[in-house]
């Protein structure tokens, strides 16, 4: 790690804050993202406590894409190189009955946050990573995940919190395998995973959820996809190879998403 700068999205919490004090410790450059800059700040104090190099704070929303471009915009001006970026953030089932949610540019939250903010995020710092190569990109998907439905793709009908997160995380696998094929001849590889299932965190104990894992066994399934030798485009359950949702395989499916991504990311930041 000592030399390796490190973009972790959503390093104020659970297994995100968890990634950036262990990779700094390390000896790691992090770059720190949240949403709240107090909190930022304790993950800086964390950091500095536990003897890792001088981390940068950064703020964004990530439900709005101009606050992701903006966010790529500061990660450039202070490195040139980008050795992994981590695409931890997310919003998760919500509390029990809650109601759809909107980011900035009215996509539904968890479409947004989860998924159009990573897919957004890997083109736009795309100069910094393969500045780097080889470089990683670390897609934190979930082993729950449910088909898209183009029909609806912003959840206007028969909306639930867990459909929605399920959909986000799929889509976000669909997109680590288009990415793989396209950043990899460049030396970027891009992997997904399921980090561990239900983790001591914010996110599990929002929707009353009971830990059934704990942030250090995410964090080692991640910390694999940045350290050792695996393969391009894959995407893991844990430390073990697995297999996605059959929607993941479907080309067709993953040309649709692609078209309608563009569009997407056109109409909120031309």
């Amino acid at each position: 790690m000592p030399g390796k700068t490190i973009l972790i999205t959503g390093s104020t919490d659970g297994l995100g804050r968890h990634l950036a004090v262990r990779l700094a410790r390390s000896g790691a450059r992090v770059l720190v993202h949240g949403r709240d800059r107090e909190r930022g700040a304790g993950v800086r104090a964390e950091i500095l406590a536990a003897g890792g190099p001088e981390p940068e704070v950064l703020i964004a929303d990530l439900g709005s894409l101009r606050e992701v471009d903006r966010l790529a915009g500061e990660v450039g001006a202070v490195t040139d190189r980008l050795d992994a970026l981590i695409n931890n953030a997310g919003v998760g089932f919500g509390a029990p009955d809650s109601a759809r949610e909107l980011g900035a540019d009215g996509y539904e939250l968890r479409f947004a946050v989860n998924y159009l903010a990573g897919v957004r995020l890997v083109r736009q710092l795309a100069p910094l990573l393969i500045a780097a190569a080889p470089a990683r990109v670390v897609n934190v998907a979930s082993i729950g995940q449910q088909a898209l439905d183009f029909g609806d793709l912003n959840f206007e009908h028969g909306y639930s919190g867990a459909a929605a997160y399920m959909r986000s995380k799929l889509a976000l696998i669909m997109a680590t395998f288009d990415l793989a094929e396209e950043f990899g001849p460049a030396g970027v590889m891009v992997t997904a995973l399921h980090p561990a299932t239900y983790m001591d965190t914010t996110m599990v104990r929002e929707f009353g959820g009971s830990p059934l894992s704990t942030v250090d066994e995410g964090g080692d399934a991640v910390v694999r996809l940045i350290t050792e030798d695996v393969p391009n485009g894959a995407y893991f359950n844990g430390r073990k190879p697995a297999r996605a949702d059959a929607q993941a395989y479907d080309p067709a499916a993953r040309g649709e998403l692609r078209r309608r991504t563009a569009e997407l990311i056109s109409a909120a930041v031309g």
